[in-house]
């Protein structure tokens, strides 16, 4: 079998994620190609038609994750707690959808840092499709707390009510172990300073990766923290999406020394 994947959304011309289809395609054995496919919300429902004929499976991103769970015939534990999926697979007729975000972020998280999501006080910037995936995995991996800065209330109260340990932005932990951003570039405002309770062994996480170093990457670096910017997270999730496509090992570590 030649698979047929490839990443839809919008914008996905900028995306990576064909470059570590074929990366996984290679070291799975598997032959297949991949492609970026253009497709707004208000047009999500193409997903369905695209799937089974088109495409095998397709990674989705921004700003279809909430729209391809709908559409999903059958859905995982994680997709169907976050309410979206990153992933979906055709097979026999049936539409499947997982959500692997969350779990990628902590892989490479805990392959850069060590052991540090455990027990963790955890402050998330943004309450979008990534900041839900991303607070389910913080979640799920044991962290202690988890504090949430979004600017639409209701996005908030959806993880706040999910979550035991997860609180609005009114309640703030002191000290920081561990800040995630996940505002798009285009939507943040300019900022004075880090956070208060951000100290010199906090990790500052920006899940986006072009460019490489944002400015608010660049603030929190000066100020003494560890950094990571959104690649490794982008191969992460993007290796836990193919074993779940093909059934085949496939590590994070690898995509990410092929994409640097």
């Amino acid at each position: 079998m030649s698979w047929r994947v490839g990443i839809a959304g919008s914008p996905v011309s900028h995306s990576l994620s064909p470059r570590l289809h074929e990366m996984g395609l290679r070291l799975a054995g598997l032959t297949g190609t991949s492609t970026r496919v253009e497709i707004d919300l208000a047009h999500a429902t193409d997903l369905r038609r695209l799937l089974g004929t088109v495409f095998d499976a397709l990674s989705v991103t921004s700003p279809l994750k909430g729209a391809a769970f709908e559409l999903c015939d059958d859905a995982s534990e994680v997709a169907i707690r976050t309410q979206s999926v990153n992933s979906l697979l055709a097979r026999d007729g049936v539409l499947y959808g997982d959500s692997t975000d969350g779990a990628g972020f902590v892989d490479a998280v805990r392959d850069a840092f060590g052991s540090v999501v455990e027990d963790a006080h955890v402050v998330v910037l943004g309450a979008g499709g990534a900041a839900s995936a991303i607070v389910d995995g913080l979640v799920a991996n044991g962290a202690q707390s988890v504090v949430v800065h979004g600017r639409t209330e209701k996005n908030v109260d959806t993880l706040v009510e999910r979550y035991k340990n997860v609180h609005s932005w009114s309640l703030v932990y002191r000290p920081i172990d561990l800040v995630v951003n996940t505002v798009p570039e285009i939507g943040r405002s300019a900022e004075a300073s880090v956070l208060q309770g951000v100290h010199h062994d906090t990790i500052a996480v920006d899940i986006i990766y072009d460019p490489r170093e944002t400015e608010w990457g660049r603030r929190y670096r000066e100020f003494g923290c560890r950094t990571m910017n959104g690649l490794p997270m982008l191969a992460y999730q993007a290796a836990i999406q193919m074993r779940w496509w093909w059934g085949v090992a496939l590590e994070g570590a690898q995509l990410l020394e092929g994409l640097q």
